[in-house]
């Protein structure tokens, strides 16, 4: 007897209860090569064990202090950097095993925005130049004049005007550059975006008026965005939920709220109590958990807990058993031993 064929209808619901984006174990280890041979004389462990799971139209931001491993994961997940190892679910499919052909395919529906507004366009090429490559490459345009109509439409869509199109980029602000980068990576009508500190180089201003933008893109195109940064308050403003980042590993996951109003781990404990307030009486009179002692390098991560060199709650077994990323009745996950 044959198996029961499902209806079109039960596929599609089994389809929108998988996550659009599944992260396993993701790993990337840089070698260090020394010597008259150039051999491998040291690993840098910059990406070590990181999953998590992201829903179509979700933000899930990932904050952490400078070389834990937040840029490397998003570059991972994309391809631009191969991971060492692990795996990467993109709507059902495995990234890992794609080839040229499928993983030019994919690009199209999961884009990146660099940090640097200033490096990342090309200087000898016009906007509507820049914004116009992602539509030849892949194939969304037949004639120059629909070209151009496209990118004065996204040029629109980001706030800038049609004619900047014959502009080129030295002549643009910080804050109208990244404008561009925007336009570029919409495009070609992404599902996910990866914004790698889309915000971190312009200024305080500039930066209310960029995140705004991106929240207003998502709500009317129906985005989802890995928001990667290491402003609290930026990602508090956009963030569904908050993944925090130690030296290559997720130390906790939760929701804004949780996160915010009753943090579990001691690392995110700290990085909350070191953003300031504006009220000067409560800046002088809540308590600062202070992180003592510099982060360990990433080619010789500590035993144990990696954050335990510098955790004012440290036990024992945080010296020699690593914690697992628990999830706990709230929905939340934490690695640390505290929460067991």
């Amino acid at each position: 007897m044959s198996a029961p064929v499902a209806s079109p209808a039960a596929v599609k619901a089994a389809e929108t209860a998988k996550p659009l984006l599944s992260v396993r174990d993701l790993r990337k280890h840089f070698a260090i090569r020394g010597g008259i041979i150039s051999r491998v004389v040291d690993k840098v462990h910059a990406v070590d064990g990181v999953s998590f799971d992201i829903e179509a139209g979700e933000t899930l931001g990932v904050v952490g202090e400078s070389g834990c491993g937040k840029s490397t994961t998003g570059r991972c997940i994309l391809r631009l950097i191969e991971p060492s190892s692990g795996e990467v679910w993109f709507q059902g499919a495995d990234v890992m095993k794609m080839d040229h052909n499928a993983l030019q395919a994919m690009r199209r529906d999961m884009q990146i925005i660099f940090q640097d507004p200033y490096a990342s366009l090309n200087p000898r090429l016009t906007i509507g130049a820049i914004i116009g490559e992602a539509l030849i490459i892949h194939k969304l345009v037949k004639s120059r004049q629909a070209m151009e109509d496209r990118v004065v439409q996204l040029l629109e869509t980001v706030g800038l005007r049609p004619d900047h199109m014959r502009r080129f980029p030295h002549e643009f602000s910080g804050g109208q550059r990244q404008r561009i980068g925007i336009a570029r990576a919409l495009a070609v009508e992404p599902k996910l975006l990866i914004c790698d500190e889309p915000v971190s180089a312009l200024d305080v201003s500039i930066q209310a008026q960029v995140v705004n933008l991106f929240m207003e893109l998502q709500e009317r195109l129906g985005l989802t965005y890995i928001f990667i940064a290491h402003d609290l308050s930026v990602v508090r403003h956009i963030s569904d939920r908050i993944a925090v980042m130690y030296l290559g590993r997720i130390t906790e996951i939760a929701t804004r709220v949780q996160l915010y109003k009753d943090p579990l781990h001691p690392y995110t404990q700290a990085l909350l109590a070191a953003v300031p307030i504006a009220d000067p009486e409560l800046e002088a009179a809540r308590g600062a958990d202070i992180i003592a002692g510099e982060i360990p390098s990433a080619m010789r991560p500590p035993p144990g807990c990696r954050f335990h060199t510098r955790c004012p709650r440290a036990m024992d077994v945080c010296k020699t058993v690593d914690p697992p990323l628990k999830e706990m009745d709230d929905g939340r996950a934490v690695a640390c031993h505290l929460h067991a």
